[in-house]
């Protein structure tokens, strides 16, 4: 079996020790990052417009009032996104019907290639409740920025390139409120009980 590993930015391997502890990947910083820079923005002050799979437009207003679970990756991801949105399947299995309450959104970080028709292939591969949404590059890096996920792009050989993104998988409270973020690295065993106190 692959061995997983999470996919984190960073100058020189500091890591903010905030953002460490919250698995949200490194923030490069010369000096440790307020908590308000670190920890997500409430839903309702998110400020970005994005496209889901099926082609509908959706804002953070549209998630009002209902838990969310968001993770950031991309389609040519090889290891930790769809070990991640393979978990989230599995998340959502064992919650029953209370996953139904769930917005459960994968933000891509790669708009270039990541059209909606191509995330609607890749989300087929996993839970049906699972959202792909990507956009243009400006809104994609304010969805970023209001979840305090970073993201770059790394060239590889022939001009292809991959992806460096935040691993950790963002809960918010139906109020907007961060309730948790699942870090990529934790004991899978410590997540449908994260997910559970966010519905609650």
């Amino acid at each position: 079996m692959r061995r997983r590993r999470a996919v984190i930015l960073g100058a020189g391997g500091a890591v903010g020790a905030v953002a460490f502890m919250l698995g949200v990947g490194a923030f490069r910083t010369r000096n440790r990052p307020s908590r308000s820079e670190v920890l997500p923005v409430p839903i309702g002050q998110m400020t970005w417009t994005l496209t889901d799979h099926q082609g509908r437009l959706v804002r953070p207003s549209d998630w009002a009032g209902r838990p969310v679970m968001v993770f950031f990756g991309f389609t040519w991801c090889p290891d930790v996104c769809p070990t991640t949105l393979s978990d989230i399947s599995l998340w959502l299995e064992e919650l029953g019907a209370d996953a139904n309450r769930l917005i459960v959104a994968l933000i891509s970080v790669d708009p270039e290639r990541d059209t909606p028709d191509v995330l609607a292939d890749y989300v087929s591969n996993f839970d049906p409740r699972i959202m792909g949404l990507t956009g243009p590059a400006d809104e994609v890096a304010q969805a970023a920025a209001d979840f305090r996920a970073t993201y770059r792009r790394v060239a590889k050989d022939a001009g292809d390139y991959t992806m460096d993104h935040t691993a950790g998988v963002f809960l918010f409270h139906p109020d907007g409120r961060l309730a948790s973020i699942i870090d990529f690295h934790e004991d899978r065993r410590f997540a449908v009980p994260k997910i559970r106190r966010t519905l609650s």
